[in-house]
């Protein structure tokens, strides 16, 4: 390929192929069960496990010394934000029911919002 003095067309075809390296697409990543509030809303206290898992699905983190505590976690990070939607949601049982609901992540940004 040779060059012509007075061709703009290398020089302009390198700025295009440097200006385009940097607009790479990033897939949002979705990691955990996705806790909806129609879902979340409708486990209540006396609830059996069986029940629990049927609207939730089965535990993202289940302790393997304590299973009276189910976490439901649920991240989306979206392309190039560095910080991540999280929502997190924690059913505590006695026995085979559920006898206290934890909702940490209230507070935190809403996957609504992002």
């Amino acid at each position: 390929m040779t060059f012509v003095r007075g061709n703009p067309f290398p020089s302009l075809a390198l700025l295009a192929l440097v200006a385009a390296s940097g607009c790479i697409y990033r897939m949002p990543v979705q990691q955990g069960n996705f806790l909806e509030d129609k879902e979340l809303n409708q486990v209540q206290i006396g609830m059996t496990r069986a029940q629990v898992r049927y609207l939730l699905g089965t535990p993202m983190v289940a302790d393997p010394f304590t299973s009276s505590r189910w976490d439901y976690v649920y991240t989306l990070k979206r392309g190039t934000v560095s910080t991540a939607s999280r929502r997190h949601f924690i059913v505590f049982f006695d026995g085979d029911k559920v006898v206290k609901i934890d909702r940490p992540s209230a507070d935190l940004q809403s996957l609504r919002d992002s």
